[in-house]
């Protein structure tokens, strides 16, 4: 009697909400005042199972918890369930965009073929450093409360702090001159301009804050001036980091053609972990820097991205600290930074309370 393929049984979401200390606030007018998040749960037909985080981010990528349980339950569960799982990736790339609802049913569904192949979902992918340099995104807001988050997330073992900068210059030099004068050497920065500068100002600000000491700036100019963000880069004026302008692989492809960026921010929770290992390795063919970014997941979603940025490759800061910002959550466990670093065997156990997630659970 032939042996069955292993294949994907059942798919489940759960909508799940998180109050946070205080609203993120960044770009032109993006916010965020709560986690209202889903999870994503595969069962194999062996019984394994595997977790993930979708975060949504509707001015970002437009769904909502609402959209990514609809497109799972009625388009990538009827393509995925039963086939083998061999088959998986490319049957839900036959949807397009949907980036969180696909990237959270990929990164479940290599946890549980982790746990078919019985060993750890870090093993089962390569994962290779102990200590993952962590940094956090601090976005734009009230001076004093932007600061006291700041001195905050610095006792909880922060030592890169990614800023946002480009709604209001002079206050954003003002705050990146608070910050430094608070923590000196200690708290190594750089910026996120979330597409808000203008191409003839960019080489200029760019330039002003290198002098002032910042590592390195994120997305200056808006995605579609891509003539412009070439010519940016090549004055060299800082190292640039790519994040909205890749969303997938084929838009990495169109970037490096270009040379836009000297920096991949690739964000698991965009990407899974399939067309993440993709990303990574175009980036590292090319000569390019790699962080792990996080669209603001809470600690699930935090432990899925440092697993990946322990891979071969990823050397600069990663994005895994956004669950500081949280009130509440929905792991067994919490997470700890030392000294700005993560360590890999105190996270890549971390599962989900069931309490837990049934008090945090929205019908």
């Amino acid at each position: 009697m032939p042996i069955p393929s292993l294949a994907i049984e059942h798919i489940s979401t759960t909508i799940f909400r998180l109050p946070m200390f205080g609203a993120l606030r960044w770009g032109k007018s993006s916010s965020l005042a709560e986690a209202r998040h889903v999870l994503v749960q595969v069962t194999l037909n062996d019984g394994s199972q595997g977790i993930a985080e979708a975060p949504p981010r509707p001015t970002i990528y437009g769904e909502t918890v609402y959209s990514i349980t609809s497109i799972i339950e009625h388009e990538l569960a009827p393509r995925v369930v039963g086939i083998p799982v061999e088959k998986v990736q490319a049957r839900l790339q036959e949807i397009k965009n949907n980036h969180a609802a696909k990237g959270a049913l990929d990164m479940a569904l290599q946890d549980a073929l982790a746990q078919h192949a019985g060993c750890s979902l870090a093993g089962y992918l390569g994962a290779q450093k102990q200590q993952l340099k962590v940094s956090y995104i601090l976005g734009i807001g009230d001076r004093e409360m932007v600061l006291a988050e700041a001195q905050r997330v610095f006792d909880q073992g922060v030592r890169v702090l990614k800023v946002k900068v480009g709604r209001e210059w002079e206050e954003d030099i003002a705050r990146i001159r608070d910050l430094q004068q608070m923590f000196g050497s200690a708290m190594a920065l750089y910026a996120d301009a979330n597409e808000c500068l203008e191409p003839a100002e960019a080489a200029h600000k760019l330039a002003y804050l290198h002098e002032m000491g910042l590592l390195y700036c994120e997305e200056a100019l808006p995605v579609e001036l891509i003539r412009e963000r070439a010519a940016l880069r090549s004055q060299q004026v800082m190292p640039l980091i790519a994040d909205d302008s890749c969303f997938t692989v084929r838009d990495l492809q169109r970037e490096l053609a270009l040379d836009t960026f000297d920096i991949l921010n690739i964000k698991t929770a965009r990407t899974g972990y399939t067309e993440s290992q993709s990303m990574l390795a175009l980036a590292l063919q090319h000569g390019k820097g790699v962080m792990i970014g996080s669209q603001a997941s809470a600690g699930l979603g935090t432990v899925r991205a440092a697993i990946f940025a322990a891979l071969p490759g990823i050397e600069h800061p990663s994005e895994l600290s956004f669950f500081l910002k949280l009130k509440e959550d929905i792991i067994d466990r919490s997470i700890s930074i030392v000294d700005g670093y993560i360590d890999l065997a105190d996270v890549h156990n971390i599962g989900v309370d069931p309490d837990l997630l049934r008090a945090a659970a929205v019908e």
